[in-house]
């Protein structure tokens, strides 16, 4: 078996000054965005767009602005919602206390869309078109922040087969019990497959919210797919029919985001 190799989570301490590993890859997803996003201006629907307006540079750093609150509101919000609501209904200033962890993809996902939706009103864009720009350039963010979580030894995998050449002891977890190392399967599937895939469909012009839609069902089926192999939240555990609470949210997404890309492809609105 492999035994997780404890990394400090602390990468640089200057003084009183601490910088941790996770915020590192904070900053790495937002530098990966904005890359992707210059290449994404490239695009020819993006590139040429006249009726709707084309993009600048001013505009990636704006809406990663716009994305960042959004993520970090929504993010902490929804984690406290979500997966501890009647502990923060009693401590409700820890709300506040992000640096203590707890954060949701999904509440992201939610602070996000909110984001873009003020972005899209203050420029008259339409919302989806919005969206369908900026999300290929969101699994790298994604892979980015699961590199995080391997780093801090957290939301470490559920038991495995001693034998299995990659299962790993996670010492944070007060066992010696060989894990699947779920934050690497995550990187992997909603990180650079994703990401693959979303590079390759979004670089044709498709219609108005397609982009979007294989997005959530692209995300919701492989956060879906990793819960089965992820501890479920102790305090939480397995809900009805056995399934985590991330699984949970992600069926509704997967939902939505089939109805956006069939809504899309009967509306063929190419942009």
């Amino acid at each position: 078996m492999l035994i997780h190799p404890q990394i400090d989570p602390v990468a640089l301490a200057l003084g009183p000054l601490s910088i941790h590993w996770y915020g590192l890859t904070y900053l790495a997803a937002f530098f990966l965005f904005v890359c992707l996003g210059h290449l994404r201006l490239k695009h020819q629907p993006y590139a040429s767009q006249v009726v709707l307006g084309s993009w600048s540079k001013q505009d990636i750093e704006d809406i990663l602005f716009y994305g960042v609150m959004g993520v970090v509101l929504g993010g902490r919000i929804g984690y406290c919602v979500f997966y501890n609501p009647s502990y923060y209904l009693i401590h409700p200033l820890e709300v506040l206390a992000v640096w203590q962890g707890g954060m949701s993809f999904h509440g992201g996902m939610l602070g996000v869309f909110v984001a873009t939706a003020w972005f899209a009103r203050q420029r008259q864009r339409p919302w989806l078109w919005v969206t369908d720009f900026i999300a290929p350039c969101v699994p790298t963010g994604l892979a980015a922040g699961r590199i995080g979580n391997f780093i801090n030894g957290e939301l470490w995998g559920r038991a495995a087969d001693p034998s299995l050449p990659w299962a790993m002891v996670f010492p944070q977890s007060g066992t010696l019990i060989a894990r699947h190392p779920s934050q690497i399967y995550q990187f992997l599937g909603e990180g650079l497959l994703l990401f693959v895939v979303m590079w390759i469909y979004a670089r044709q012009p498709r219609p108005v919210g397609a982009v979007s839609g294989v997005f959530m069902m692209g995300y919701g089926s492989l956060r879906f797919m990793a819960e089965y192999f992820r501890e479920p939240d102790a305090h939480l555990g397995l809900l009805a029919l056995g399934m985590t609470m991330g699984q949970w949210l992600c069926v509704p997404m997967v939902g939505i985001g089939i109805w956006i890309w069939l809504r899309a492809l009967y509306h063929v609105e190419t942009v």
